[in-house]
Protein backbone atom coordinates (compact mmCIF):
# COMPACT_ATOMS: atom_id res chain seq x y z
CA UNK A 1 0.00 0.00 0.00
CA UNK A 2 1.55 3.27 -1.17
CA UNK A 3 -0.87 5.81 0.29
CA UNK A 4 -4.46 6.36 1.33
CA UNK A 5 -6.98 9.17 1.57
CA UNK A 6 -10.22 9.33 3.49
CA UNK A 7 -13.56 8.92 1.76
CA UNK A 8 -16.78 9.73 3.58
CA UNK A 9 -17.08 8.83 7.25
CA UNK A 10 -15.47 5.40 7.35
CA UNK A 11 -13.96 4.50 3.96
CA UNK A 12 -10.53 5.07 2.44
CA UNK A 13 -9.26 5.17 -1.12
CA UNK A 14 -5.98 3.25 -1.21
CA UNK A 15 -3.30 3.47 -3.87
CA UNK A 16 -1.82 -0.01 -4.23
CA UNK A 17 1.13 -1.23 -6.24
CA UNK A 18 0.59 -4.77 -7.47
CA UNK A 19 2.94 -7.18 -9.19
CA UNK A 20 0.35 -8.32 -11.73
CA UNK A 21 -1.57 -5.11 -12.52
CA UNK A 22 0.74 -2.24 -11.60
CA UNK A 23 -0.73 0.71 -9.70
CA UNK A 24 -4.37 0.37 -8.68
CA UNK A 25 -6.73 2.66 -6.76
CA UNK A 26 -9.33 0.82 -4.69
CA UNK A 27 -11.82 1.56 -1.93
CA UNK A 28 -11.58 -0.13 1.47
CA UNK A 29 -15.09 0.25 2.86
CA UNK A 30 -15.44 0.72 6.61
CA UNK A 31 -11.68 0.49 7.15
CA UNK A 32 -11.68 3.47 9.53
CA UNK A 33 -14.16 1.86 11.90
CA UNK A 34 -12.61 0.47 15.09
CA UNK A 35 -14.02 -3.01 14.45
CA UNK A 36 -12.92 -3.20 10.81
CA UNK A 37 -11.21 -6.50 9.96
CA UNK A 38 -9.34 -4.71 7.14
CA UNK A 39 -7.51 -2.11 9.21
CA UNK A 40 -4.60 -4.30 10.31
CA UNK A 41 -4.19 -5.88 6.87
CA UNK A 42 -3.90 -2.71 4.83
CA UNK A 43 -1.07 -0.91 6.58
CA UNK A 44 1.41 1.32 4.81
CA UNK A 45 3.90 -0.78 2.83
CA UNK A 46 2.42 -4.09 3.94
CA UNK A 47 2.13 -6.88 1.35
CA UNK A 48 -1.21 -8.64 1.07
CA UNK A 49 -3.28 -10.82 -1.22
CA UNK A 50 -6.44 -8.90 -2.12
CA UNK A 51 -9.74 -9.71 -3.75
CA UNK A 52 -11.26 -6.78 -5.62
CA UNK A 53 -14.76 -6.24 -6.93
CA UNK A 54 -14.91 -4.26 -10.14
CA UNK A 55 -16.77 -1.03 -9.45
CA UNK A 56 -18.13 1.64 -11.76
CA UNK A 57 -15.40 4.14 -10.91
CA UNK A 58 -13.15 2.39 -8.39
CA UNK A 59 -12.55 -1.23 -7.47
CA UNK A 60 -13.72 -2.29 -4.01
CA UNK A 61 -11.57 -4.43 -1.72
CA UNK A 62 -13.66 -7.36 -0.54
CA UNK A 63 -10.97 -9.43 1.21
CA UNK A 64 -7.38 -9.03 2.32
CA UNK A 65 -4.84 -11.49 3.67
CA UNK A 66 -1.49 -10.21 4.94
CA UNK A 67 1.54 -11.85 3.32
CA UNK A 68 4.27 -9.80 4.94
CA UNK A 69 4.29 -6.78 7.22
CA UNK A 70 7.27 -4.47 6.88
CA UNK A 71 6.36 -2.48 9.96
CA UNK A 72 9.44 -3.52 11.95
CA UNK A 73 11.66 -2.30 9.10
CA UNK A 74 10.06 1.17 8.92
CA UNK A 75 8.92 1.82 12.50
CA UNK A 76 11.94 4.05 13.21
CA UNK A 77 11.11 7.67 12.15
CA UNK A 78 13.90 8.14 9.59
CA UNK A 79 13.09 4.76 8.00
CA UNK A 80 9.39 5.68 7.94
CA UNK A 81 10.18 8.97 6.18
CA UNK A 82 12.42 7.16 3.68
CA UNK A 83 9.69 4.60 2.99
CA UNK A 84 7.30 7.46 2.20
CA UNK A 85 9.86 8.90 -0.23
CA UNK A 86 10.17 5.56 -2.04
CA UNK A 87 6.38 5.20 -2.15
CA UNK A 88 5.99 8.74 -3.47
CA UNK A 89 8.41 8.11 -6.33
CA UNK A 90 6.74 4.85 -7.35
CA UNK A 91 3.33 6.51 -7.14
CA UNK A 92 4.44 9.49 -9.21
CA UNK A 93 6.38 7.62 -11.88
CA UNK A 94 4.15 4.59 -12.45
CA UNK A 95 0.96 4.83 -14.48
CA UNK A 96 -2.26 3.13 -13.44
CA UNK A 97 -2.65 -0.47 -14.62
CA UNK A 98 0.94 -0.68 -15.92
CA UNK A 99 2.36 -3.98 -14.70
CA UNK A 100 6.01 -3.60 -13.68
CA UNK A 101 7.17 -6.71 -11.76
CA UNK A 102 10.73 -5.38 -11.70
CA UNK A 103 9.63 -2.25 -9.86
CA UNK A 104 7.53 -4.29 -7.43
CA UNK A 105 10.54 -6.45 -6.55
CA UNK A 106 12.74 -3.35 -6.31
CA UNK A 107 10.34 -1.72 -3.86
CA UNK A 108 10.00 -4.86 -1.72
CA UNK A 109 13.78 -5.21 -1.58
CA UNK A 110 14.24 -1.58 -0.57
CA UNK A 111 11.62 -1.67 2.17
CA UNK A 112 13.11 -4.84 3.60
CA UNK A 113 16.57 -3.23 3.67
CA UNK A 114 15.48 -0.06 5.48
CA UNK A 115 15.84 -1.65 8.90
CA UNK A 116 19.25 -3.18 8.24
CA UNK A 117 21.39 -0.08 8.68
CA UNK A 118 21.62 3.06 10.83
CA UNK A 119 21.04 5.46 7.91
CA UNK A 120 17.99 4.41 5.82
CA UNK A 121 18.30 7.40 3.47
CA UNK A 122 21.55 5.98 2.13
CA UNK A 123 19.44 3.53 0.12
CA UNK A 124 17.60 6.27 -1.78
CA UNK A 125 20.13 6.98 -4.59
CA UNK A 126 20.46 3.28 -5.44
CA UNK A 127 16.69 2.78 -5.41
CA UNK A 128 16.05 5.96 -7.41
CA UNK A 129 18.52 5.15 -10.17
CA UNK A 130 17.32 1.54 -10.43
CA UNK A 131 13.76 2.89 -10.68
CA UNK A 132 14.78 5.21 -13.52
CA UNK A 133 16.47 2.29 -15.29
CA UNK A 134 13.32 0.16 -14.97
CA UNK A 135 11.27 2.99 -16.46
CA UNK A 136 13.73 3.61 -19.31
CA UNK A 137 14.55 7.08 -17.96
CA UNK A 138 18.09 6.53 -16.67
CA UNK A 139 20.81 8.35 -18.61
CA UNK A 140 23.56 6.57 -20.56
CA UNK A 141 26.67 6.48 -18.37
CA UNK A 142 29.36 5.25 -20.76
CA UNK A 143 29.37 7.96 -23.44
CA UNK A 144 28.73 11.69 -23.65
CA UNK A 145 25.13 12.19 -24.75
CA UNK A 146 26.16 15.16 -26.92
CA UNK A 147 29.28 14.02 -28.78
CA UNK A 148 29.50 10.29 -28.04
CA UNK A 149 32.95 10.48 -26.48
CA UNK A 150 33.78 7.81 -23.90
CA UNK A 151 33.27 9.05 -20.35
CA UNK A 152 36.19 8.41 -18.02
CA UNK A 153 35.81 11.43 -15.75
CA UNK A 154 35.25 14.18 -15.20
CA UNK A 155 31.66 14.02 -16.42
CA UNK A 156 28.87 16.51 -15.90
CA UNK A 157 25.15 16.07 -15.36
CA UNK A 158 23.10 17.68 -18.13
CA UNK A 159 19.48 16.77 -17.37
CA UNK A 160 18.16 18.77 -20.33
CA UNK A 161 20.34 16.71 -22.68
CA UNK A 162 19.18 13.51 -21.04
CA UNK A 163 22.35 12.31 -19.36
CA UNK A 164 26.04 12.90 -18.76
CA UNK A 165 28.35 15.00 -20.89
CA UNK A 166 32.11 15.29 -21.22
CA UNK A 167 34.10 18.34 -20.15
CA UNK A 168 34.16 19.72 -23.69
CA UNK A 169 30.36 19.72 -23.88
CA UNK A 170 29.81 20.94 -20.34
CA UNK A 171 26.86 23.32 -20.12
CA UNK A 172 26.16 25.55 -17.10
CA UNK A 173 29.16 26.21 -14.90
CA UNK A 174 27.21 25.00 -11.86
CA UNK A 175 26.52 21.59 -13.41
CA UNK A 176 27.15 18.67 -11.05
CA UNK A 177 30.62 17.29 -11.72
CA UNK A 178 31.48 13.61 -11.35
CA UNK A 179 35.14 12.71 -11.13
CA UNK A 180 36.37 9.25 -12.08
CA UNK A 181 35.45 7.76 -8.69
CA UNK A 182 32.02 9.40 -8.69
CA UNK A 183 31.39 8.14 -12.21
CA UNK A 184 32.33 4.59 -11.21
CA UNK A 185 30.02 4.88 -8.22
CA UNK A 186 27.18 6.24 -10.38
CA UNK A 187 27.48 3.23 -12.68
CA UNK A 188 27.52 0.83 -9.71
CA UNK A 189 24.36 2.40 -8.28
CA UNK A 190 22.48 1.71 -11.49
CA UNK A 191 23.81 -1.81 -12.02
CA UNK A 192 21.13 -4.53 -11.64
CA UNK A 193 21.71 -7.09 -8.92
CA UNK A 194 18.65 -9.26 -8.99
CA UNK A 195 16.42 -6.33 -8.09
CA UNK A 196 17.67 -6.29 -4.49
CA UNK A 197 18.75 -3.16 -2.66
CA UNK A 198 21.89 -3.70 -0.65
CA UNK A 199 22.70 -1.32 2.21
CA UNK A 200 26.39 -1.46 1.33
CA UNK A 201 25.77 -0.05 -2.15
CA UNK A 202 26.20 3.56 -1.07
CA UNK A 203 26.46 6.70 -3.13
CA UNK A 204 29.19 9.30 -3.06
CA UNK A 205 27.94 12.80 -2.30
CA UNK A 206 28.10 13.99 -5.89
CA UNK A 207 26.65 10.77 -7.33
CA UNK A 208 23.73 11.17 -4.93
CA UNK A 209 23.29 14.79 -6.07
CA UNK A 210 23.29 13.63 -9.69
CA UNK A 211 20.56 11.05 -9.05
CA UNK A 212 18.49 13.57 -7.10
CA UNK A 213 18.76 16.06 -9.99
CA UNK A 214 17.59 13.42 -12.48
CA UNK A 215 14.59 12.42 -10.35
CA UNK A 216 13.61 16.07 -9.88
CA UNK A 217 13.91 16.72 -13.62
CA UNK A 218 11.77 13.77 -14.67
CA UNK A 219 9.12 14.44 -12.02
CA UNK A 220 9.08 18.15 -12.74
CA UNK A 221 9.51 18.81 -9.01
CA UNK A 222 11.37 17.52 -5.99
CA UNK A 223 9.45 14.81 -4.10
CA UNK A 224 7.71 16.28 -1.06
CA UNK A 225 9.02 13.58 1.28
CA UNK A 226 12.59 14.48 0.34
CA UNK A 227 12.60 17.47 2.69
CA UNK A 228 11.68 15.29 5.68
CA UNK A 229 14.31 12.70 4.80
CA UNK A 230 16.93 15.47 4.50
CA UNK A 231 15.91 16.84 7.90
CA UNK A 232 16.49 13.46 9.55
CA UNK A 233 19.88 13.19 7.83
CA UNK A 234 20.95 16.61 9.11
CA UNK A 235 20.17 15.65 12.72
CA UNK A 236 21.65 12.15 12.58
Amino acid sequence: MLRGRNLGEADRILTLFTKEHGKVDAVAKGVRRTKSHFAGRLQFMSEATLTLHRGRNLDVITSAQTLRSHWTAIVEPSAFATAHLLAEMVDAFCELDLAMPEIYDLLVGAIGALGQGPAPAELVPRFSLRLLHALGLAPPDAECVRCGAELTGPAFVDVAAGGLVCERDRGPRNAIELDADDLTNFRALGAPRGGAIRPKTLATERAAQAVDALVTYHLGKRPRARALVDAFEEHS
